[in-house]
């Protein structure tokens, strides 16, 4: 019997793939196989709102926003069927509002929804669109509270779904992109815009109206995704802690109600700054207060004397910069906590989360000192 070239081929490569999954079978849980054996990750779109689910009266008008707003699966199915090479993607839409609208309660339940997601052994990643207005504090507080070290990504667009120049599907993609790679996992929460990727915790808005307005600051960016080439050219410190059992924070929202969560305000410093919002915000029960000060953490001589006040009242005041950029070190003043170089609204969220879990004011300082300011020592 003569075998032809291309049987005799066809059947070596056959054996092949079966000896390969034989010796070396798939350790990926939550994916699914395509017809050509490549493995298809499974990621989750949350998502709560923003420009990116926001509509503009016309399509010309990028800084102009009207209604309706239309659900993040129909941004996601213009995206098909490129996408689904990509990963398997099903969503949910925990809300659908502008940032202005958000509260802490809504932090509380994102958390606990990407942490859902991600408890599930059919999921890879999580990625989550939202406004970028505050697109930074979202992603850090996550980056606090969420328990499982799956990759989380946050992303949006600041243009319209319906004008003539919409970022979002681009920026979507690519997020999508990312998590599925896994490449981020360990990494906690990740901000992706603009064709690169920011840690939380330095990621900041830079510029009101252009595209590229997120920036890392002093750090710079995590990496970059082109196309399906993804680079990660450094990594947060807290990857040190991987598979240690170190990594999570204290921060489990799921010990928690919505209603424990501590009070606490930003009062920015300027020549002349009056002390009297100190003194109203104490004597209206706040727990904590971010003093952004000028240059590294001064505030005017008013603002000083009710900060004083307050502390003696039981107020706990984190003492960062106005400037951007650059740190406030601590110096274990009474009831006063250097922010290091965590912006102010980032030292807010930790000093929330500090306040709500414990009342131990050396211990929150203790936290600020470590989770606010994580050094990469290998020596340790």
């Amino acid at each position: 019997m003569t075998v032809s070239y291309k049987k005799v081929i066809s059947l070596f490569a056959a054996f092949a793939i079966f000896f390969t999954a034989f010796i070396y079978p798939s350790t990926t849980h939550a994916a699914d196989a395509t017809t050509s054996g490549r493995i298809i990750p499974n990621v989750v779109v949350v998502g709560v709102g923003g420009t990116i689910t926001s509509t503009s009266p016309s399509r010309e008008l990028f800084q102009t926003y009207g209604t309706p707003r239309v659900p993040i699966n129909d941004i996601i199915q213009r995206l098909q069927p490129e996408l689904s090479k990509v990963a398997n993607v099903t969503s949910t839409e925990l809300s659908n509002i502008s940032s202005s609208q958000t509260t802490s309660k809504d932090l509380y339940n994102l958390t606990l929804a990407i942490d859902k997601q991600l408890s599930s052994p059919t999921v890879d990643a999580v990625v989550v669109t939202t406004g970028t207005n505050i697109m930074e504090e979202l992603a850090y507080w996550t980056d606090l509270t969420v328990q499982s070290p799956k990759p989380v990504v946050f992303t949006g667009s600041m243009r319209q779904s319906n004008t003539i120049s919409f970022d979002g599907e681009g920026n979507l993609l690519n997020a999508i992109r990312l998590a599925a790679s896994q490449k981020t996992t360990y990494y906690g929460t990740v901000l992706m815009m603009n064709d690169e990727f920011f840690a939380a915790r330095e990621v900041t808005k830079t510029d009101a109206l252009r595209l590229d307005t997120f920036g890392g600051g002093r750090y710079g960016a995590l990496g970059t995704v082109d196309e399906n080439r993804i680079r990660a050219v450094r990594a947060p410190a807290r990857v040190k802690e991987a598979t240690t059992g170190k990594w999570q924070t204290p921060f489990n929202l799921n010990t928690i109600k919505p209603e424990d969560l501590a009070k606490v305000e930003i009062i920015y410093s300027y020549t002349e700054a009056s002390g009297a919002p100190i003194a109203a915000l104490a004597a209206e029960g706040v727990q904590g207060i971010v003093t952004a000060g000028h240059g590294a953490g001064g505030i005017s001589t008013p603002q000083q004397e009710a900060r004083k006040a307050a502390i003696e009242s039981g107020v706990l005041f984190v003492n960062a910069t106005r400037t951007g950029s650059g740190a406030v070190y601590d110096t274990g003043a009474k009831g006063i906590i250097g922010a290091g170089d965590l912006l102010p609204q980032k030292a807010r969220i930790l000093l929330q989360l500090g306040l709500t879990f414990s009342k131990d004011q050396e211990q929150i300082r203790q936290w600020f000192s470590t989770i606010g300011m994580p050094d990469f020592d290998m020596s340790k």
